[in-house]
């Protein structure tokens, strides 16, 4: 353990060192002429090509954030990576990239590229013959006029746009305008963006949307400083940045494991990128050591749990390779978006990041709570098992119209140690996780697909949903409402239901954390979840699904079942996760009616 890195135990140079090994690992899978790394494994669905596009792109990242204050390149990065454009960008090269006319996919890549371009300017863009410049800008510029989905690949876009104009070659400015409003349509408050929702409602939020919407944003400014209206532009950027880094960097565990919600996890260690940038523009709230034990401890949180693999390639997965983490996009490329974890080699050895001891996280001293309230997330963590959970009344993944409930954005629950069952609903008997469901006559379980944020202080949260019960040919039934209030205290939730109206449901059911059986290697083995009820008429049991996550298998989830249940009453239960058994709350019911929360050292809260 290093003096100054306390807790991660890492310092700027394992970071150089791993940069550095990563970036060789991929060398015996290049084409000849460098401009694709031909990884082992699926396609994704654009295809083998862009696959090798997509590793070569986002590896080059890494080299952009390694080489951008370093004085000597003993690797060779540089030439390695300038023999790859030139042959990816000649038109007559066998190796030549697809058109970004012709393949949306290589519009995402582009913008990697032109960031590590603006990067490493003075290693590889001032040195290349005008002619290989020229064949750059101009595959570049195939951007110009295509389509870009209203999301994250907006910035996808301008970032392309921007090194384009820095680089005096033809940009879209009336288009970068444009798109520069609808991103920040998508803004909603303290730091948080909704990708591709710009209807003020808190949906669609995880690491991607933050790390994409947060970092290149700022990249844009960075590119094309000195243009009229981007030093204000980059002002405004870098508050909303400094707001969001207060509040992310408290969801990463004491052992550095991030919370495992959203899509795209298999990016890992992207998710620091944002912080990261925090640091290089000047807009981080935190003490500078703080912030790098919450960087350096995610990053080795990784490394020591089988990211990268026996070839020390980075495979597909969270803890190591967990194929059915596979999306249709996703090819042996995809995880090197991890390389934006490597930003933090922008700050020089003598910046504070580095140079000041590491300084404890909050879980790492005690107990916290706080309130993410645009979004409707209650994070606590506890020191005694250092797991960090989100409670959640406000991020679902629908659009205007419900879709089905996605597990990694709809539960009422997540956690660092722990994912959800793949499932959207129960069936038969069979509870999926953090649901408040309602079973209807023909015995189907409700979802809940969007979700209406009502209320959120530091502890309490409170939303309502509609149960909606999926139909065989896709839609849904409406059910009846549902008012759901959570109370937290350390690793327990107490979690109120209200349904309305009378004899809407059969039953309501109300579950916990699923936990696997059969823990995954670097897993934790030590977790207990459980449900107990605090109103009378519950019934509780536990349902075991044969199914894996990247944390384990044979998932068990501890529920709560109230039967008839009647209108205008609240059914509480107390939910907990977390290496024992807490002690629990109690509820009685005030002389005004309201159900009061009577915690075990006698503080109490009103549902």
């Amino acid at each position: 353990m290093f003096a100054g890195s306390p807790y991660s135990g890492w310092t700027r140079q394992h970071l150089v060192d791993l940069a550095d090994e990563s970036l060789l690992a991929l060398r015996p899978w290049a084409t000849q002429g460098h401009a694709r790394f031909d990884l082992p494994g699926p396609a994704g669905k654009s295809g083998p090509i862009s696959d090798g596009l997509e590793a070569f792109a986002r590896s080059f990242l890494a080299v952009g954030f390694r080489l951008a204050t370093a004085e000597s390149d003993p690797r060779d990065h540089a030439g390695w990576y300038a023999r790859g454009l030139i042959a990816g960008t000649n038109p007559d090269s066998p190796e030549r990239w697809p058109s970004l006319a012709d393949m949306a996919q290589a519009r995402v890549e582009a913008a990697a590229i032109s960031i590590a371009l603006h990067e490493t300017r003075r290693w590889i863009w001032e040195r290349l013959p005008s002619a290989a410049q020229e064949r750059i800008v101009n595959w570049l510029a195939g951007s110009t006029g295509t389509w870009y989905p209203d999301s994250n690949w907006k910035w996808f876009h301008n970032v392309t746009h921007a090194f384009l104009r820095s680089a005096g070659g033809p940009h879209d400015e009336a288009r970068v305008n444009e798109f520069l409003e609808y991103l920040d349509s998508c803004y909603l408050d303290e730091g948080w963006y909704s990708d591709g929702r710009p209807d003020g409602r808190g949906g669609n939020i995880d690491w991607y949307a933050g790390f994409v919407m947060q970092l290149f944003s700022l990249w844009y400014c960075r590119i094309s400083a000195g243009e009229p209206g981007v030093a204000e532009r980059q002002a405004r950027y870098a508050e909303r940045l400094k707001a969001y880094v207060a509040c992310a960097a408290e969801l990463f565990g004491a052992d550095g494991g991030p919370l495992y919600q959203g899509r795209s996890l298999v990016y890992r260690h992207a998710v620091v990128g944002a912080l990261w940038t925090g640091a290089v523009f000047d807009a981080n709230p935190l003490p500078p050591g703080r912030l790098r034990r919450t960087c350096m401890g995610a990053i080795r949180y990784f490394v020591e749990r089988g990211a990268y693999d026996e070839e020390g390639l980075l495979s597909l997965g969270w803890l190591d390779r967990f194929e059915p983490m596979r999306q249709p996009y996703s090819g042996p490329g995809g995880p090197y978006w991890a390389s934006l974890g490597f930003a933090g080699l922008l700050l020089p050895e003598a910046h504070s990041v580095w140079s000041e001891p590491e300084e404890p996280a909050p879980i790492d001293l005690g107990d916290h709570l706080c309130a993410i309230r645009p979004i409707g997330w209650l994070v606590s963590g506890t020191a005694s098992d250092g797991i960090v959970r989100v409670i959640n009344h406000g991020v679902d993944h629908s659009a205007a119209t419900p879709r089905v409930e996605s597990p990694l954005y709809n539960r009422f629950g997540y956690s660092t140690a722990t994912a959800p069952v793949p499932l959207a609903d129960g069936s038969a008997g069979e509870a999926v996780d953090n649901q408040v469901a309602v079973v209807d006559s023909a015995g189907r379980w409700s979802q809940r697909p969007t979700i209406d944020l009502v209320a959120i202080d530091n502890s309490r949260a409170e939303s309502r949903q509609v149960a909606r019960f999926a139909k065989p040919g896709g839609g849904f039934d409406d059910g009846p409402a549902l008012e759901c209030v959570s109370v937290v205290r350390g690793s327990v939730e107490v979690r109120a239901v209200r349904i309305e109206p009378a004899g809407a449901a059969e039953a309501l059911v109300i579950s916990g954390y699923a936990i696997p059986r059969s823990p995954a290697p670097g897993a934790r083995p030590d977790l207990v979840s459980a449900v107990l009820p605090l109103t009378s008429d519950g019934t509780t049991g536990s349902s075991v699904h044969a199914l894996e996550t990247p944390f384990g298998a044979d998932l068990e989830v501890p529920w709560c079942r109230f039967d008839a249940p009647e209108a205008d009453r609240w059914y509480i239960v107390a939910s907990s996760m977390g290496t024992a058994a807490p002690a629990w709350p109690a509820v009685a019911v005030s002389e005004s009616g309201r159900p009061v929360v009577t915690w075990p050292d006698g503080a109490a809260d009103e549902i």
